[in-house]
């Protein structure tokens, strides 16, 4: 009895002292995802949380609280409840030179959209970030056309642009029946707003996502949606669309009359042919959706404490990530602009794979590829995220999720 007395004095003792929680994102972490999820939740609540660069993984840590600490035990995520003493240490530990290390203070939870259709007859079930911020449990919002162009931007900090065709040639796929229906509806919608041609729509949409960026949102594009969002900017005012997909011939000077002043990425590009299913030699991808991928990319190790914006948006507890595919697979690294700071790198076939970028006072990532843990040959089916909790590629997704909310130091190199 006086053993048993004891150890529940030494609990008591223990969780007395308490004044931190730590939420490691090294191999000691049960669920890495759901982890931001946790982060997010408390920047929610209007609480503060240090990320903690390169620290185990890029760490996060809170002010203890029960209700925190229950929050990590029903989602699965790992946690360790530490002292002052503990606290002093760790920061004592980062602040050295010696170490590669920094700590971010994050202060309020983004608004968070999610460009996607959502309509009964389309939907995007595999879109990656959809899918990672539901098993996050991150909240968003779905919007489109109508609302970009009714200016319902001002209401976000952060927007995700899924795979989309913003040249307005239906993402090239024609052939397949679900394609056929979006291009009925969408037809309609510009139509309905006023517009002769989708091409039309989506470019005054992108236009409209440039000046969101612009003006200080914060822009993350995957697959296709970050190539064609490029291409719908350079062609402004262009007809770059065949017959098959806008009922009229595109201009033949089309190649010659691109702008690459108002794209935020890519630059010198060729367009392909409309018969293609690529849009330009931006995409330097492999195109087989049903082969394995056997080859990696290398996330870039950035300075902690004077390049911190990379820093905070490769934070991972692995810097080697698998290949996967994609309509637009990889990006081609003598297309990226010269001020555009590449985060990811396949060394081995000379292409990028992640790429971070300012336009005015936002910020814009684009990540190649369409789902990090994909399997081939069903890409139309939504991964399961249960089975990868531990996902680096899916990380590098939430990375972007929570960058509204750190406080930044301006870049040093």
């Amino acid at each position: 009895m006086k053993c048993l007395s004891f150890l529940l004095f030494l609990v008591y003792t223990a969780y007395a002292q308490a004044a931190y929680l730590l939420i490691p994102m090294d191999g000691n972490q049960k669920n890495h995802l759901k982890a931001y999820g946790v982060a997010y939740h408390i920047l929610k609540a209007d609480q503060e949380v240090d990320w903690l660069l390169n620290y185990r993984g890029g760490s996060f840590m809170i002010k203890y609280s029960s209700a925190i600490e229950n929050e990590c035990v029903v989602r699965g995520v790992s946690f360790e409840v530490i002292s002052d003493l503990k606290v002093n240490s760790i920061l004592t530990e980062i602040s050295s030179p010696a170490v590669n290390m920094d700590v971010v203070r994050m202060a309020k939870a983004p608004r968070i959209a999610v460009y996607s259709p959502k309509n009964e007859l389309v939907t995007d079930e595999t879109d990656a970030v959809i899918l990672v911020l539901d098993y996050a449990e991150i909240p968003y919002q779905i919007i489109y056309d109508e609302e970009i162009l009714k200016d319902d931007l001002v209401k976000y900090d952060w927007l995700h642009l899924h795979h989309e065709d913003f040249t307005g040639q239906h993402g090239r796929f024609l052939r397949r029946e679900s394609a056929v229906i979006e291009s009925k509806i969408q037809e309609a919608l510009a139509h309905q707003l006023g517009y002769a041609k989708v091409s039309q729509m989506k470019l005054d949409v992108a236009k409209r996502i440039k000046a969101f960026c612009s003006s200080g949102g914060y822009l993350f594009a995957m697959c296709s949606g970050a190539e064609t969002f490029d291409i719908a900017l350079a062609a402004d005012g262009i007809d770059i669309s065949e017959s098959m997909y806008d009922g009229d011939e595109p201009d033949p000077l089309a190649q010659s009359k691109l702008d690459f002043s108002k794209t935020f990425a890519f630059e010198n590009f060729t367009l392909e042919p409309g018969n293609s299913r690529k849009f330009s030699d931006i995409n330097t991808g492999h195109h087989n959706f049903f082969e394995q991928r056997t080859e990696f990319f290398t996330v870039f190790d950035f300075s902690a404490k004077w390049d911190v914006i990379p820093s905070l948006l490769t934070q991972n507890h692995e810097h080697v990530i698998r290949e996967f595919t994609g309509q637009t697979m990889a990006f081609n690294k003598y297309l990226v602009k010269p001020d555009v700071l590449v985060l990811g790198e396949n060394h081995r076939a000379n292409n990028v794979r992640y790429i971070y970028g300012e336009a005015g006072k936002g910020h814009w990532t684009f990540y190649s590829g369409h789902d990090p843990e994909g399997i081939p040959g069903r890409w139309r089916e939504p991964t399961d995220l249960n089975l990868y909790p531990h996902s680096p590629g899916y990380r590098l997704i939430l990375n972007n999720v929570l960058f509204p909310s750190a406080k930044k130091k301006k870049q040093k190199t």
